[in-house]
């Protein structure tokens, strides 16, 4: 039985380049899955306020949730065995740290 998972389509573009002379690239769109709702986490982290904005909350949490589902599919992958432990005590500490707005009323 396949695992249920929630499906998702992200657009890549580039609007502007840093250097004059950088090259254009085309628009990547990318479909993948994840087995967390990456909205709900999205929304969990813009009301953390742990970024300085809103737009760091967002990349913040599409980042990780990206990376960490690909790292739980290669699970096996040696590129992975020394990081493992120390993503596993940041995520810990992650969930575990209050938003910056109970921190303030405290």
């Amino acid at each position: 039985m396949e695992k249920r998972t929630n499906k998702y389509k992200l657009n890549l573009e580039l609007l502007a380049t840093s250097k004059v002379d950088d090259t254009n690239y085309l628009p990547i769109e990318l479909e993948f899955d994840n087995h967390d709702n990456i909205f709900t986490i999205v929304e969990r982290m813009k009301q953390r306020n742990l970024f300085q904005t809103e737009n760091q909350a967002i990349e913040f949490a599409i980042g990780l949730k990206m990376f960490s589902e690909v790292m739980l599919k290669n699970r096996e992958n040696e590129l992975f065995s020394e990081f493992r432990p120390a993503f596993s005590e940041f995520m810990k500490k992650l969930k575990s740290t209050p938003t910056q707005i109970e921190d303030k009323k405290n």
